[in-house]
């Protein structure tokens, strides 16, 4: 009686057991269920929402009418409109991340006697633009494209590979070395500021890269370009000059690039070119038509287009104090981060940064390329 009972009992138990399982396999059940024959098949209502993952970075420069850096700013203070409608910012730094840079040398044989100049700023580099968190990667280009150095925090070697640059051959493939550089930069982690600072002509020779599909790149990688402009005319004139007045950089009557169309030139138009050219329109255009080339100042194309600044230098002298202009700035520089809302379009979207304090002047990247999906 005693074995049948308990017979009774495992027997019982087992089938619960197993009813249990049975229980938890259909609540368990992965994957859609399949609807039953007829039924209707429920679709994704037309009106979700999309959202966009994808963060734009504003750099911010903020002028006194002095001109002098404004370094007192709140985020209170500031608003960014993208394609007019304002935006919501959801990050605001100033100077405070860390950069990762890539430092871009010409190297080609007409800026040659200028290399020692550029031997001399290499700590203006690691101490100035790269502060103490920095990092960076050298790239050097005439002919072609050499990858001198990857990215490290060691500055003694970042240093040493700047004082250690040689003159190569006579081409310049500047877009090319942007490019590639551009490239090195996507990888970095988004905490940290994205930076290309250019040593060179503002010439071009040989590449295969076009300025305006760099430039997008760029834009929709939040990637800062600044540049130093180094002079053939001062590296061929290194000898101290024999007449007086001022140096006479291209023969008697003649001008040292194309003249603006529709405008005849004159020593008083070319005096007044700098300041008449709306570099603003060209960086639309350019980065709307990627394919077209521009050859008319793409340094300075460059640093508009990003947000960035271009110092010239005629005197190598100047090198290093260009230098450490590009570093001063870097690190009195806002960062806004915001999350695009209310125009979605594709294509050219507009960037406008003001501040709620009279008198100021800013300077931001002046938009982006949003390519369809």
């Amino acid at each position: 009686m005693t074995i049948q009972r308990v017979r009774f009992v495992g027997l019982a138990g087992i089938a619960l057991i197993a009813f249990a399982a049975s229980l938890s396999g259909a609540r368990q059940t992965q994957g859609p269920i399949a609807p039953r024959p007829g039924a209707p098949i429920q679709k994704a209502p037309d009106n979700a929402i999309r959202v966009k993952v994808a963060l734009v970075n504003a750099p911010v420069a903020v002028h006194d009418a002095k001109g002098e850096l404004v370094l007192d700013l709140a985020q209170k203070d500031f608003h960014v409109l993208d394609n007019g409608v304002e935006q919501s910012i959801e990050s605001f730094d100033l100077g405070g991340e860390p950069i990762s840079a890539v430092l871009v040398f010409e190297t080609s044989s007409r800026v040659a006697p200028l290399l020692p100049a550029v031997h001399k700023s290499a700590i203006v580099f690691t101490q100035t633009v790269l502060g103490p968190s920095g990092d960076a990667a050298v790239l050097s280009y005439d002919d072609s494209i050499n990858r001198l150095l990857p990215f490290t925090a060691d500055q003694d070697q970042i240093e040493k590979t700047i004082a250690e640059l040689k003159a190569g051959y006579s081409g310049a493939r500047l877009y090319d070395a942007l490019s590639t550089a551009v490239g090195l930069l996507r990888d970095r982690p988004t905490s940290r500021r994205r930076v290309i600072v250019v040593v060179g002509e503002s010439v071009d020779t040989g590449s295969e890269e076009k300025l305006g599909e760099v430039l997008r790149e760029a834009q929709q990688a939040n990637i800062v370009f600044y540049s130093v402009g180094l002079s053939t005319t001062a590296a061929g004139l290194r000898a101290p000059p024999a007449q007086s007045g001022p140096i006479q950089v291209t023969p008697p009557g003649t001008f040292g690039r194309p003249p603006m169309p529709g405008t005849p030139q004159s020593p008083t138009t070319e005096q007044q070119r700098d300041g008449n050219v709306d570099l603003l329109a060209v960086v639309a255009w350019l980065v709307q038509h990627t394919k077209d080339a521009v050859k008319e100042r793409p340094l300075e194309v460059a640093a508009v287009a990003t947000g960035g600044m271009y110092e010239s230098t005629f005197r190598d002298r100047s090198i290093e104090n260009a230098v450490d202009k590009v570093g001063g700035e870097l690190q009195a520089q806002y960062t806004l981060t915001y999350r695009p809302m209310g125009s979605d379009a594709e294509g050219y979207h507009q960037i406008k940064v003001t501040v709620d304090r009279p008198g100021m002047k800013v300077r931001t990247r002046p938009g982006y390329y949003l390519e369809a999906k």
